[in-house]
């Protein structure tokens, strides 16, 4: 479904407390040649498919475990378990039980949970790995900050995070506006669980072949099609997101190398800007674009949704910077914008397929919007 927000889609004062002063250090545990026993909480979905690849590669031996309903013939090779980690909500009598059976005295050196959201189902999850899991790493969101996309000001992994009435509760709500808190209070339930072991992991908008959301996507397949495009907001407004495939390596590097604490998972090393964006864009796929662009004050008035509607913008009032400087020191790294945009749009032409886009802009609603965009400033 389209995705306005980073909130959409998508500790207690005390246990905040706790999680701010997770040790950042790398322990001295395992070295990076070492051959790691990795469990991965989903695997088979768009992250965990990275996750397994990298970690593959480098040699480790990996576990799935899920619902054997998304891709179940990914990985013929991997050992493969099946669960259910989603507690019965309240009000639906028709709701699978929880199974956590498969996992219980496993032994594992570290676990990737990709599929965590709810607190207590988190809790369920750590108390049966505890003690048989060396490091949990948890794949969290940048959306545990308060002020993301709110105001433009700056966050690091010690900016205050959100909360909501119910840490327990099983809703989103209506508009995913407690989604970022109860990424927080999961990240809260893994720190409690894990003392000195707990790697929580906050992306933001995750890209890349194989992307459901289309939030990204959708410039890619604007760009094969060429013309007159509508470029939003302010040119130099700068634009962070991670491809999938360098996410799911620094994962693997953070197991490796025992990294503890929460990282900022977002690209890049160094400053990109919407229109380097875009014209890199137009010079990787297709030249005969051309860009129109068109000011953050003229979207919000006319119901364009950031990341929903319009891919890859983000009014420049609401845009504050993530500051991913621990996530280098730690060994992140990022290609080329170029290789992700050409590798995208490969996927949209011989993988995606002809399935409902669910984010960006119809064509028609693009020469809309340009026209009206014209009349306002007499042009």
């Amino acid at each position: 479904m389209p995705s306005p927000s980073r909130r959409e889609f998508l500790f207690a004062s005390s246990a905040a407390t706790a999680a701010s002063a997770l040790p950042w250090h790398r322990l001295p545990l395992a070295s990076a040649s070492q051959k790691q026993k990795i469990l991965v909480l989903g695997g088979t979905g768009f992250l965990g498919p990275a996750v397994v690849t990298a970690a593959r590669q480098r040699g480790h031996e990996l576990t799935l475990w899920n619902r054997g309903k998304t891709n179940p013939g990914l990985f013929p090779d991997v050992e493969h378990l099946q669960g259910q980690r989603r507690r019965p909500r309240p009000g639906k009598p028709n709701d699978p039980a929880q199974d956590l059976s498969a996992l219980k005295d496993r032994r594992f050196d570290a676990v990737v949970d990709t599929s965590g959201y709810f607190t207590g189902e988190v809790e369920d999850m750590a108390a049966v790995l505890r003690g048989n899991v060396g490091q949990y790493v948890y794949i969290s969101s940048l959306s545990v900050y308060r002020s993301l996309e709110q105001s433009n000001a700056p966050v690091d992994e010690q900016s205050p995070l959100c909360e909501c009435p119910d840490k327990y509760t099983q809703d989103f709500g209506p508009n995913y506006e407690h989604y970022g808190a109860l990424k927080r209070y999961c990240e809260d339930a893994v720190a409690a669980a894990f003392p000195g072991a707990a790697t929580l992991v906050r992306p933001g908008y995750i890209v890349g072949p194989g992307d459901p959301t289309d939030r990204f996507t959708y410039w890619p397949a604007r760009l094969l099609r060429g013309g007159e495009c509508l470029a939003p907001g302010h040119p130099d407004n700068e634009l962070q997101f991670v491809d999938v495939r360098d996410l799911g390596s620094f994962v693997v590097r953070l197991i490796e190398d025992r990294a503890m604490g929460p990282y900022n998972a977002v690209g890049f090393d160094g400053r990109i800007s919407v229109a380097e964006f875009l014209h890199t864009g137009k010079g990787t796929l297709n030249h005969r674009c051309s860009f129109t662009w068109v000011d953050d004050e003229f979207l919000e008035q006319n119901g364009v949704s950031s990341w929903g509607e319009m891919g890859c913008w983000t009014p420049k009032a609401k845009n504050g910077r993530a500051s991913n400087a621990r996530a280098l020191r730690a060994g992140a790294t990022y290609r080329p914008i170029a290789e992700t945009l050409r590798d995208t749009a490969a996927w949209v032409q011989n993988g995606r397929g002809e399935r409902k886009w669910q984010a960006g802009m119809t064509a028609e609603r693009e020469v809309e919007l340009l026209a009206k965009w014209r009349a306002a400033k007499g042009r």
